[in-house]
């Protein structure tokens, strides 16, 4: 039997590491998916939704640095791949998508289904090809492997169905995945970057999702320089736990001294970050550099006094040879108070939680960290599950917190939680759910769940609304609207689709709620937990615009009739309960 261009397809996707592909099967998609069955060496992981299938794959390829396969058949199953694209490409995981395209013969005549792969994908994909003959096949098939790998990102490979069932050449199947170069700046531009820091009487660093390999690098850098250390909200896994001096994060979810650390210093340090709001990173009346691999993230949101590419850990390692280590620990005590002092504020509801209803999100999320394994991996939605997390949620050298931090995404929880059970089976996994996103995406591929006995855990953050919208909303100085909706009770939508489904109502239930589905091991999930929909989060430094935008909103609320709403809120969030 001839080998076809979707065997020879296969057999690089297995040599490449690919273990499993998420999607959904459809006509343009068949010879591929009847190669995948001929192979037998790739697990086809059948969901509901293709969105559901490649955050799923998002989550599995970013833990695992591994390649993940996503398909979508032509036209609409295409379509759904997008936004998962997206966020690979934001979160920096290595997805590779084959999209189902209409034959040959009728290309480029509108028909039935018929994308332009090149211009849908221009800004999900690094690299996107369409296999238009069998001797492009494998030259196409090494390029998107390693952009996928080495880049770090989604790339799309778009076949139809009769190029898919042709007939190729026997060609070799051999091809190398280099290891990451080891890159660091120049000589000359370290001993500038020496000279700021030994200039600088106080020092602070500031690090996010480069320096997942060089944690313990930077670690050591702080220690040296008696520098407070912050990070961004992708750099607190790395950066958090058994860090004596992590002062916590800046931004709208910022907590503890990161923001007065970066404003304060004289000299700071942004390591592997490209943290986004501008509105929280210091002016010219602090030095700054910043320190990243990647040349376009260097200078564009805040300018900087130097700017070097490198990754981190390298960098770091040969920066430690050579700076001087500082005696002068009065800086960073001082960060350190203003975090405990913040900690202490935040705890007041977590200390309290057992006595207020509605439940506190605080104290669910305080209460699940605590039970919780020491190598649990945990994912939240975009939206009020994501401050929960950040504030409540710790880390560990084993845990794992994931999110689409970059691309904020709705519904990513359930099935990134979902791809890591499939990639690291039986550790423990747990999804932080809006109400909103669960309903969007989860609810439907519950049933992948239970087909497959996942043992995932699923905490719906059940409080009848958009809850992070509706605080935007209020920060901008508007009457919330459009943001409620009507919820059933999930724990029995739970077990009328074969899930364990457990409902908390109480705060004294909240313990053994959470005890009781952390120790089911037997397929998903659901808690359905009812969580006071007036509690507020407010960053540690909380911009002008901001405080100005609720306290307008609080205004037109009464205005238009709605004191109640107003006081409730102010009653749930100044300590009064």
């Amino acid at each position: 039997m001839s080998k076809k261009v979707a065997d020879l397809l296969w057999e690089m996707l297995v040599k490449a590491g690919v273990k499993r592909c998420y999607g959904i099967v459809g006509d343009a998609l068949n010879p591929v998916i009847d190669a995948l069955r001929r192979n037998g060496k790739v697990e086809f992981i059948h969901v509901r939704h293709e969105e559901y299938g490649v955050l799923a794959a998002v989550a599995e390829a970013y833990l695992t640095g591994n390649p993940v396969v996503v398909c979508g058949t032509a036209g609409p199953g295409v379509v759904h791949l997008f936004n998962g694209l997206m966020d690979a490409r934001k979160e920096g995981a290595p997805i590779i998508a084959i999209a189902g395209d209409v034959e040959t013969s009728v290309t480029d005549t509108s028909s039935l289904e018929e994308l332009n792969p090149y211009k849908f994908f221009e800004c999900a994909s690094l690299y996107t090809a369409r296999i238009v003959n069998p001797e492009q096949a494998r030259a196409v098939i090494n390029t998107a492997i390693l952009t996928a790998v080495l880049e770090k990102g989604p790339t799309v490979i778009a076949i139809p169905g009769d190029i898919a069932s042709a007939d190729v050449a026997e060609l070799s199947t051999e091809f190398t995945i280099a290891a990451s170069p080891v890159l660091r700046p120049s000589d000359t531009d370290l001993k500038k970057l020496v000279q700021m820091i030994d200039d600088a009487k106080t020092v602070a660093i500031f690090g996010g999702e480069g320096c997942r390999d060089g944690r313990d690098e930077v670690l050591e850098l702080a220690r040296k320089l008696k520098a407070p250390v912050g990070y961004s909200l992708r750099g607190k896994q790395w950066l958090e736990h058994e860090n004596p001096n992590a002062v916590g994060m800046t931004g709208l979810l910022g907590y503890g001294g990161a923001y007065n650390a970066n404003h304060e210093a004289e000299l700071l340090l942004m390591l592997g970050t490209d943290f986004p709001f501008s509105e929280f990173l210091p002016g010219a009346s602090v030095k700054k550099v910043q320190i990243d691999k990647n040349p376009k993230h260097i200078g564009r949101r805040t300018p900087v006094d130097l700017g070097l590419v490198g990754d981190i850990k390298t960098t770091v390692t040969a920066l430690l040879k050579a700076v001087s280590e500082k005696t002068d620990d009065r800086f960073l005590n001082k960060q350190l108070e203003h975090t405990n002092s913040f900690h202490n504020l935040v705890q007041h509801y977590v200390e309290k939680g057992p006595g207020i209803k509605p439940i506190r999100p605080e104290f669910l999320a305080a209460t699940l960290s605590e039970l919780a394994s020491d190598d649990a991996m945990f994912f939240a939605d975009t939206g009020t599950a994501v401050i929960w997390l950040a504030r409540h949620i710790k880390g560990g050298r084993d845990r794992r917190l994931f999110g689409s931090f970059s691309w904020a995404s709705m519904a990513n929880a359930a099935p990134n939680a979902f791809g890591a059970q499939l990639a690291y089976p039986g550790r423990q996994t747990i999804a932080l759910c809006g109400d909103g996103g669960f309903t969007m995406l989860g609810l439907g591929d519950l049933l992948t769940q239970v087909e497959r006995r996942m043992p995932v855990v699923q905490i719906i953050l059940n409080n009848e609304s958009l809850d992070f919208v509706n605080i935007e909303q209020q920060e901008a100085g508007m009457v919330p609207f459009g943001v409620g909706f009507k919820n059933p009770n999930f724990a029995k939508v739970a077990e009328a689709m074969g899930a364990k489904g457990i409902r908390i109502e109480e705060p004294g239930d909240v313990r053994e709620g959470l005890a009781e589905a952390l120790a089911y091991k037997d397929g998903p999930v659901i808690v359905d937990v009812v969580v006071d929909p007036f509690a507020l989060a407010m960053p540690s430094h909380a911009p002008f615009h901001t405080v100005k935008g609720f306290t307008l909103s609080f205004a037109k609320q009464v205005l238009s009739g709605r004191m109640d709403s107003v006081i409730t809120t102010i009653k749930h969030n100044v300590k009064l309960i």
